[in-house]
């Protein structure tokens, strides 16, 4: 599909290394890397314009099934993306290896970065993909969407007391997530402050020994990358002493369109915790 020159916006549309991106000309073809801005193209309206796709990429399902592999995140099959002759490669400086990319700039004409830190980043990213692929009303209904879900999440928080929490997201070794992450950031929003407060990695190894420990309100065990399951809330219980629930592990961490219902479920599962509680 071809689309035409649209105006200059009001300020100039920059990814997440400060690249100014024009909006595009002429026929456009997206190769997405990261899962959960391949569902955010998706949701712009711009499904028939996505060439390519990596194998964790597998939402909305219907949509996706005739879209190219190229791999998976880190392990792109370039000789394929080559033959995709995509005009716009998305990728995130969290998920893609740099060395890959650098190489795919080689030959993509429009490489845009992305690095939402915390939900309200996303803001910035509608804007970028609007102004960019000529759908910036779509991407102001998710701004406005986000907005009330952004709101609605403090509002939580201000009603119940914060909380320390332990966010697993792998099993042996077993890892947590620091403050300077998405998820942690995502969980903050509705009142739960991840613990290790000082983690020297951004994806620690936990010492259930550990004197940060004690201030462990709960635990969560999510559902992604590692598969936890009912089965493991026991051994976790177990081991840190301290109640454990199950946990959307896409509704905490995946941003673009997803960011609003994931600070909705977020904050509808902390209201009924403390109910429960």
């Amino acid at each position: 599909m071809k689309i035409s020159p649209a105006a200059d916006a009001a300020s100039p549309l920059r990814d997440a290394l400060g690249a100014e991106h024009r909006p595009a000309v002429g026929e456009v073809r997206i190769v997405s890397l990261v899962p959960s801005l391949t569902e955010l193209v998706c949701e712009l309206g711009l499904a028939d314009r996505l060439v390519g796709r990596t194998g964790f990429c597998v939402h909305p399902r219907d949509v996706l099934k005739t879209v190219p592999k190229v791999g998976g995140t880190k392990d792109v099959k370039m000789d394929v993306l080559r033959g995709l002759a995509p005009t716009h490669l998305i990728v995130n400086i969290d998920e893609n290896r740099r060395e890959t990319v650098e190489e795919l700039a080689t030959f993509v004409p429009n490489v845009i970065v992305t690095h939402p830190c915390a939900p309200a980043d996303n803001l910035a990213l509608y804007r970028l993909f609007g102004g960019v692929f000529h759908c910036a009303d779509r991407a102001a209904r998710l701004a406005a969407d986000l907005g009330a879900a952004l709101a609605e999440a403090q509002a939580v928080a201000r009603a119940l007391p914060r909380e320390d929490v332990l966010y697993l997201i792998w099993r042996e070794p077993w890892m947590s997530v620091a403050r300077d992450t998405y998820i942690s950031a995502t969980l903050a929003a509705v009142g739960w402050d991840t613990l290790p407060a000082d983690a020297g990695a951004r994806y620690p190894e936990i010492d259930w020994q550990a004197a940060w420990m004690a201030g462990v309100s709960r635990v969560f065990l999510s559902s992604e990358p590692y598969r936890f399951r009912e089965r493991h809330l026991a051994e976790v219980a177990a081991l840190s002493g301290r109640s454990a629930a199950m946990i959307d592990g896409e509704m905490a961490s995946w941003y673009g369109s997803r960011a609003a219902a994931g600070l909705r479920y977020l904050a509808g599962l902390r209201s009924a915790l403390a109910e429960a509680t």
